[in-house]
């Protein structure tokens, strides 16, 4: 079949290359325009953009998918299917309608659950054991479109969002190429979402991702997991926002905010036992170990964070 590829990040690469080695032909991919990027904020093009001129397909990046412009670019193209992962753009009606077969998307969740922008992140904050990958034909509402496929994967005990993440994109592209040849041959029918387990994961802001310490440990670690590696979790320090790697639990107490600084260690109070944190980042330094941190900032044990 002739595709027309939509994709954007870095998560929709393994996709990409698995379509473009598949029997299908790729005629074109849409992604979203060139951005600024870098100290010299010069306009670079998107990873899928990148991908696609490398291995020479053509591609299209319209400001908006309903400009009329594109979408006679992409009626030229005569898709069979448009297969979508993370494009970041919603579709009108009227795209929707030129390929035969429809826009096919590979979602990080279980459908229905996690319908939305942040699925991996708000599962692993919610303390799911499982996630997964869906594929489903899109319609006007929001991820509620017929699914065709699933695939699932544990969430394990340490995975931060960006792990899960690598690990569903590279799983769901075999996936997506599954049902781009299920649909082609016809031995795959998309059948409508059950309307049970739904559940919403809009984009986790800045705000949302600051650790509040007099949660119990298990919430602070998984807020922490969620927003790693964006929008990165973060706490204050003398109103100095120092941003915050993966923790680990301990058995030791400590007042929800206060720091135990050792030689080695840097532990944080939170509604129950310390954590131990990871790296830290304050502003305007690179990424360390927070025992580092903490012997530059000169901090002793009993200084706290979540002050400013």
């Amino acid at each position: 079949m002739r595709l027309v590829f939509a994709g954007t990040p870095e998560v929709a690469v393994p996709s990409l290359d698995a379509l473009a080695a598949s029997g299908h032909e790729v005629v074109g991919v849409v992604t979203r325009p060139d951005a600024p990027a870098g100290r010299g904020r010069k306009l670079v093009a998107s990873p899928v953009g990148q991908r696609a001129e490398e291995l020479g397909i053509p591609v299209l990046k319209p400001e908006h998918p309903r400009d009329p412009e594109f979408q006679e670019a992409l009626r030229a193209l005569q898709p069979d299917v448009c297969p979508v992962v993370a494009y970041g753009a919603l579709l009108p009606q009227s795209a929707l309608d030129i390929p035969v077969h429809g826009w096919v998307n590979l979602h990080f969740s279980v459908l229905p659950g996690w319908r939305g922008a942040a699925p991996v992140q708000h599962a692993i904050w919610a303390g799911d054991e499982v996630s997964g990958a869906t594929t489903f034909r899109i319609v006007k509402e929001l991820d509620a479109g017929p699914t065709f496929g699933v695939m699932t994967e544990r969430i394990r005990p340490g995975d931060t969002a960006g792990d899960l993440l690598e690990r569903l994109a590279e799983g769901g592209a075999g996936l997506l190429v599954a049902t781009i040849d299920g649909i082609a041959d016809g031995s795959l029918e998309a059948r409508e979402q059950p309307p049970e387990g739904l559940s919403y994961a809009p984009k986790i802001l800045v705000e949302d991702a600051r650790v509040d310490w007099t949660e119990h440990a298990v919430a602070v670690d998984r807020r922490i997991r969620a927003c790693t590696p964006a929008p990165g979790a973060w706490s204050t320090h003398e109103g100095e926002r120092i941003k915050l790697g993966p923790v680990t639990h301990t058995e030791t107490a400590l007042e929800p905010g206060v720091l135990e600084v050792g030689k080695n260690h840097v532990l944080v109070g939170t509604g129950t036992t310390a954590v131990k944190l990871g790296d830290v980042k304050a502003f305007g330094k690179k990424q360390m170990a927070a025992a580092d941190w903490a012997r530059g900032a000169r901090l002793e044990t009993g200084a706290r964070f979540g002050d400013g």
